[in-house]
Parts: C-alpha cells; structure tokens; sequence
C-alpha cells in the first residue's frame, strides 16, 4: 500500500490543494515503531479506535489507560486495553483492519495508526501498515479524559451541540479503517433533524477522512464528554457537501450506543 487511493485524490482535487498534498506522501511510506514515533504512542493515556462488531458494523471507540499500555516495535504495535463491557466493540473480531488516532491534547499532537488487527487475547495485536502525525490545528490543551468509568449519557444532543471535538471513523474496501480527531469552536457541530453536519476545517490538506467516505459512506462518530468520562457513540452514513473548493459533512445516524 502507497500514495493516495483515489477518493483523497478526488478530494484533494476538488479542493484545489493536490499540489500541496503531494509533498505529505512520504507520509504514508511503510512505518516504523522503534523511534520517535513508538516513544510517543509509549506516553499515551487515550487513543481512539476505529473497526467493525461481529455484525460488521462500523464504530469508533475510546480506549483509556495509563502511559505505557500502547507499544510499538517496527511494525508492530501492542495495545494493552480492549473497548469496555458495554461498548459497541468490546467484542470486536480479529483479523480485520483498525484505525486507531493517539492524542496528546496538553501538547497538541496526535498520531494516526492504521493496520491490522491480528490478534485480541485482552489486548490488541496489530500489523501496522501507515503511521505518521498529524497537524496541531483544532485541538483542545485542556481536554483529559477520566479513567474511571463513565455515565450514561442523559441528553445526547447537548452533548453534541456543546462539543468542541470529536473522533470520525471511517474505512475504505482495500486501504483500511480510519480513526480521525475533529477540533473546533464550541458548537461547530449542528444538529438538522436526524442528521449531524460540520464544516471540514482546513488540515493538513490529505483528506484521508474524506477520501475514504468519497468511496464508501460507512462511518462512526464519537463523542467525549471530558468532565464526566461519558461517550456516545454512533454509527451511519457520511456524505460531503460541496460549495466551491469549501465543504461540509453530514452524517446520518442509523444505531447508537
């Protein structure tokens, strides 16, 4: 696997940034764990994964532990947590493709881990495929997520409508699943019937996210709420909505946990 698929291109193009994007594709070259890249994983206490339940639906869930539960070695990486009783991929079936985000909100980093997942025996064992970073824009220093375990969600759409990030997940037929932070101002994300839409925020212009939902609508969100530990969690259809080189996201829920 190398270069953009030909949905990010299409995005890419559409946007009037492909020329810029071309210089991130050593991006995507084959990855490697042991250095830089496997000491930040190494200091993570959340990360976010995207994959499929054992009905092949398509969720984004939060794990959280101490520093140290994430560990890479060349391409490989060991996740020391598994999603919690209750969460839609607490039973998720090996030998699929993950995407998995790591988040340093104080420091503003974040790295994305794609790959697959080759094992679940209390942890997670995955081959990984694409590693690299991701720009600072958008996120939040002061977010932290408790260890301890959430509460139930009482009103769902306030806890939408007061969010100022959250994580998408999404999966392409032969590139793999996605898991993506999304940052902005409180309230950036609009609630329109059954349906969600945000503005798409400019980044780092690789638009593996909306490449991926360019080929196929399949996606999950995920909302934190960083005070109380509770997430919501949904799953849909995501399509982009084009004003010139500007663009929205809008995703339909179809189940939610």
């Amino acid at each position: 696997m190398g270069g953009f698929h030909s949905g990010e291109l299409a995005v890419q193009e559409r946007a009037g940034v492909r020329h810029l994007a071309q210089r991130l594709s050593p991006m995507l070259a084959p990855p490697t764990l042991s250095g830089g890249a496997g000491r930040f994983l190494a200091g993570r206490d959340l990360a976010v994964i995207t994959a499929r339940d054992r009905d092949g639906r398509l969720w984004t869930s939060p794990l959280v532990a101490r520093p140290g539960f994430l560990t890479g070695y060349n391409a490989s990486l060991h996740v020391n947590a598994v999603p919690h009783q209750g969460d839609p991929l607490h039973d998720l079936p090996a030998g699929q493709e993950i995407g998995m985000v790591a988040i340093d909100f104080a420091a503003r980093r974040r790295m994305r881990v794609n790959g697959t997942l080759t094992r679940v025996d209390g942890g997670l064992h995955i081959e990984v495929e694409q590693a690299f970073g991701n720009c600072p824009q958008h996120i939040n220093p002061d977010h932290r997520l408790p260890l301890a375990p959430h509460p139930s969600i009482t009103d769902r759409s306030a806890l939408i409508e007061k969010a100022d990030t959250f994580f998408l997940g999404t999966i392409h037929p032969s590139r793999g699943a996605d898991a993506s932070h999304r940052g902005g101002d409180t309230g950036f994300v609009h609630l329109d019937g059954d349906d969600l839409w945000w503005d798409d925020l400019p980044g780092n212009n690789m638009f593996n996210s909306l490449g991926n939902i360019t080929v196929n609508d399949e996606a999950a969100l995920l909302f934190l709420d960083f005070e109380t530990g509770a997430r919501l969690h949904l799953s849909g259809r995501a399509r982009i909505e084009w004003t010139g080189p500007q663009r929205r996201v809008r995703f339909t829920t179809e189940a939610r946990a």
